[in-house]
């Protein structure tokens, strides 16, 4: 059947995580006899395929009979409607057909009341320590053996979750310790190495700059070298200039000593 490759693979998937009731739905669409028939075939399937249902608790004494009775009635067979019929003066859920009708809450058309009770009213308590102790366990259980917990020793000794788990904070932390003290010597390490290059660049800029000052104080050397050349020649050029200019002033001079004398000379001429 196409259930048992699909459905089938699916129902051992989740079998481990939730309580699995199993239902047959649209159960007015075939006779009581079918029906009966397909519970146990249902049955032999799901027993044929490994896959474990809820059975309802027989070890409590106050529900032990009715819990009997109704695993007995596995798988529940159930009609579902969202239509309201009048039935006498009561409005019920139902579905009409021109045969008759169908009622969702009567015992005698569907197992939908007999769900409800042994869910809701009988067997609350028990499906949630199911859920508790057996899947949510099973999960858990599942979870920590992936992330590296074991509750049995190399020797298959039982071990106490809170050894296991304080075993494995306490390798964690060490591993934490040993990384962050690895990171930190590559910090260190880096810094070391980022310092000597800051070091090296620093030597060679220095170096640098100790050479264009030396170069710097000959070219100032340089420079009053000439400074000092070109003052001798303005000195110099300056000394000559007012000698030239001596020269120039001494024949504006005498003229008028020279005329002086030659007067003299006429007038002791005519005497």
């Amino acid at each position: 059947m196409l259930w048992k490759f699909h459905s089938g693979r699916i129902v051992r998937t989740i079998q481990n995580g939730v309580n699995i009731i199993p239902l047959i739905g649209k159960a007015d669409s075939i006779s009581k006899t079918e029906l009966q028939q397909f519970k146990r075939k249902l049955i032999t399937e799901l027993v044929s395929n490994g896959i474990q249902i809820y059975q309802f608790p027989t070890d409590d004494e106050v529900v032990s009979q009715i819990n009997t009775i109704m695993n007995g009635h596995l798988p529940f067979a159930v009609v579902g409607s969202t239509e309201v019929v009048k039935i006498g003066n009561k409005m019920v859920k139902a579905r009409q057909y021109p045969w008759g009708i169908v009622q969702v809450e009567n015992e005698n058309h569907c197992d939908f009341v007999k769900l409800r009770e042994m869910l809701i009213c009988t067997n609350m308590e028990d499906l949630i320590e199911q859920t508790h102790t057996r899947h949510y366990e099973l999960y858990r259980r599942c979870r920590l053996q992936e992330m590296g917990f074991r509750d049995t020793d190399p020797e298959n000794k039982p071990v106490s979750l809170q050894e296991a788990y304080e075993a494995k904070r306490r390798k964690f932390y060490l591993e934490l310790q040993r990384r962050e003290e690895e990171t930190r010597q590559k910090f260190v390490q880096r810094v070391k190495e980022k310092e000597a290059v800051l070091k090296e660049a620093e030597q060679r800029i220095q170096a640098k700059f100790e050479h264009l000052m030396l170069v710097h104080q000959e070219e100032k050397l340089k420079l009053e070298k000439k400074r000092k050349a070109l003052e001798e020649e303005i000195a110099l050029f300056n000394m000559k200039k007012a000698n030239a200019e001596l020269l120039q002033t001494q024949p504006m001079v005498s003229t008028p000593v020279s005329l002086k004398r030659d007067k003299d000379r006429k007038n002791s001429s005519f005497t």
